[in-house]
């Protein structure tokens, strides 16, 4: 693994950059960020002079159901013998600080907050063994839902699917391995979700090959690693926060659509 750096994307003269914060400089990225590439100058100002980006452009969000024993026990489901997947689109991806959008008439809609793995390198059957060679590093991520919908329906395409149902950020955090780490959820600064990434019930190694095994996972998708207990509704309003440890804070606001 790299040595412990910030992955950020930004806007600048409405192109998009990379830019990589390591302590409390921030440097433009001059090269591909998932092969050959070299620190470029320093930016005046720092993360405040710029406008974030979703820090990659997913191809697909690979996302874990019930992964925590407290969530299916939560939602009275068992636990399951293998991890449960379904994917959410590029078009549900937003950025730190960019609104979540409540569509009109579909009744409750929750957080969801997660660990994300971001891949760094083209992946198909990888070994368990493997598999932290093909992570680029670790990202928030908030698995947006409309349980109402959920609970109506055995596919969960429609209910995870709407645009901006897909915050991640605001970095990807390279440089760290597979120890336990506390991720949480928080709506207007209140804690409704604390766990700790040691009550996974499949491991980030082991979804890398579950997962590779079905389909080829190329750099810049992202594994969603599931959700603990705790999950919540949002209204009109609200400031919802993913923080997870050793990556930072996903902060975005709620508005009706």
């Amino acid at each position: 693994m790299p040595a412990m750096e910030r992955l950020y994307r930004y806007q600048q003269n409405g192109a998009a950059r990379f830019a990589l914060a390591i302590g409390d400089a921030l440097y433009e990225v001059d090269g591909d960020v998932f092969g050959a590439h070299r620190r470029g100058r320093e930016i005046s100002g720092g993360l405040g002079s710029v406008k974030l980006l979703p820090p990659v452009t997913p191809g697909k969000i690979v996302c874990v159901g019930l992964n925590y024993k407290d969530h299916a026990a939560e939602q009275n489901k068992p636990l399951p013998a293998e991890p449960l997947l379904f994917i959410k689109p590029s078009t549900a991806v937003i950025g730190a600080g960019d609104a979540i959008q409540l569509p009109p008439g579909v009744g409750r809609v929750d957080h969801e907050a997660e660990l994300g793995v971001v891949i760094g390198r083209r992946a198909h059957r990888v070994k368990t063994a493997e598999a932290w060679d093909y992570v680029y590093g670790l990202i928030c991520v908030n698995d947006v839902t409309a349980r109402d919908l959920q609970n109506r329906e055995s596919q969960y395409t429609r209910c995870k699917g709407f645009d901006t149902f897909a915050p991640i950020g605001p970095c990807v955090a390279r440089g760290l391995d597979g120890s336990p780490r506390a991720v949480q959820g928080l709506v207007n600064g209140q804690t409704r979700q604390s766990s700790n990434t040691s009550h996974l019930i499949f491991p980030i190694d082991h979804l890398v090959e579950f997962i590779s095994f079905v389909m080829t996972l190329e750099p810049g998708d992202i594994i969603s690693t599931g959700t603990p207990a705790g999950i919540g509704p949002l209204v009109h309003g609200d400031s919802v926060t993913v923080r997870v440890e050793g990556v930072g804070d996903l902060t975005n606001a709620v508005r009706n659509e």
